[in-house]
């Protein structure tokens, strides 16, 4: 932005049309040149200016913005700086232009008729159940009260593995008087600790309604195979969980063609004319986003869900600040724990799903340092290594091959922790800390330090 507003690259009409806090982040971007954000970033001044003058004046041009950038502390108010780049030079006026993360949100489905919120207040609760957030179960298995946790069911999900914080999870996790109910299709982490394991089906053979990441299909899945031995989907868990628990509302007898019937019966436009009908003869189905022939600008002129109807600068929020655990951050964390730790997903698991296959174990059993950072350690590569913080520890077989810059180690997950010879992943490194907007997870604000293992 320094480089774009000096240089005058920037879309000054669509900024004075549909966009607000121009002048406040134009003052915020001075005080930002690349000489600055080299120290900042490590990247070179050069390719910052570079890359501000070709990102500017090429049409059209697009952002595919991604996760890890938000599994910082500070990854809001990033995603935010980032997502004003295209209002700044005008490229959503362009077909191809623009920014992506995902498309999901296009997908306006009457989701409220599927959670049904209204009949929790019939419950003897007399109020909506509070919503705990994943990132801190930990917290919420091992603090909270009024009342605690003493049962809990995990369905397409392995917190064992994947959240942070994991010693906390798994202490709590390992109580005697929690309940714990897992279906799954595999024996995970979390599986060990179920109290009734109930296998279920997989994608394969069961009805599903698909959205996307990055198009606008609305995709309709019927069972490819018949369900095996005695698997059961979620759904038909949750249907007969509840009429055994006497529940009569005639939601909860509803099949899966019901869900996607009151799913389709939102109003919105994109989902004008969807049926369950026509999903079944064509599969796959495009949303309404715009009319046949023409192109999808959603914010060609403004429209971007704020109050004011326009993108919503907000510099008030951005100005830089270190996350606690960062080179930058907690002089006391980064002294004794110097080493910045990124635990990005391997290529051949999702999360934790195939982590139990050979390829993903090679993957993630592996933690990789820069020669410099291992040759002060008296690490080779291939030596067995401990990766440690305050949170706790873990053991790798450590990679030196130049894959990362000095002060920086890469931890590919998520292991299965049963897999790994002390019984732990990355993340009983990780912390339950939240980032700043949203409650997201910090994974990738991590602070380590790595020692080799003695004989």
């Amino acid at each position: 932005m320094h480089v774009i507003i000096g240089e005058k690259l920037h879309d000054a009409d669509y900024v004075a049309n549909y966009t607000n806090g121009f002048e406040s982040m134009a003052e915020l971007a001075l005080a930002y040149p690349p000489e600055r954000v080299e120290a900042l970033t490590g990247i070179p001044r050069e390719d910052i200016v570079l890359l501000a003058r070709e990102y500017a004046t090429t049409r059209p041009a697009a952002i595919r913005l991604n996760y890890g950038i938000q599994r910082s502390e500070r990854g809001g108010a990033a995603t935010r700086a980032i997502a004003s780049l295209p209002a700044l030079v005008g490229s959503w006026r362009e077909v191809g232009g623009g920014l992506q993360l995902s498309t999901s949100q296009a997908f306006q489905v009457n989701r409220a008729g599927l959670e049904m919120p209204e009949l929790q207040h019939r419950s003897p609760l007399g109020r909506e159940a509070r919503i705990v957030n994943m990132t801190e179960l930990g917290k919420a298995l091992t603090e909270l009260d009024a009342p605690p946790v003493k049962a809990m069911v995990v369905y397409n999900s392995n917190p064992a593995s994947i959240a942070p914080n994991q010693n906390l999870v798994l202490k709590g996790m390992r109580r005697e008087n929690l309940f714990t109910v897992v279906l799954e299709q595999f024996q995970n982490d979390t599986a060990d600790h179920a109290d009734i394991l109930l296998p279920s089906t997989t994608f394969l053979e069961h009805t599903d309604l698909y959205f996307a990441y990055g198009h606008y299909h609305l995709q309709l899945a019927r069972p490819a195979l018949a369900a095996p031995g005695e698997t059961k989907s979620n759904v038909e868990v949750f249907r007969l969980l509840a009429e055994r628990m006497g529940f009569d509302e005639a939601c909860f007898r509803d099949s899966e063609d019901d869900m996607i019937r009151t799913l389709l019966d939102s109003g919105h436009p994109y989902l004008q004319g969807i049926t369950l009908e026509r999903l079944e003869r064509e599969h796959s189905v495009r949303l309404n986003v715009a009319p046949a022939g023409e192109p999808f600008l959603p914010f060609a002129q403004g429209g971007f869900g704020t109050k004011s109807g326009k993108c919503e600068f907000g510099s008030e929020m951005l100005d830089y600040q270190p996350p606690i655990e960062s080179r930058l951050g907690a002089k006391d964390l980064s002294a004794r724990f110097p080493l910045e730790l990124i635990s990005a997903k391997s290529h051949d698991s999702m999360n934790s799903t195939f982590g139990n296959e050979s390829l993903a174990e090679g993957q993630t059993s592996k933690v990789f340092l820069h020669d410099e950072d291992a040759r002060a350690r008296r690490i080779g590569n291939g030596d067995l290594v401990r990766v440690f913080n305050d949170r706790g520890s873990c053991t790798f077989v450590a990679g030196v091959n130049g894959v990362v810059r000095p002060g920086v180690v890469l931890a590919p997950s998520v292991r299965w922790n049963k897999l790994a010879a002390d019984h732990r992943n990355i993340n009983a490194l990780t912390s339950d800390r939240l980032t700043d907007i949203g409650g997201g997870p910090t994974f990738y604000s991590c602070l380590v330090n790595v020692e080799k293992c003695g004989d």
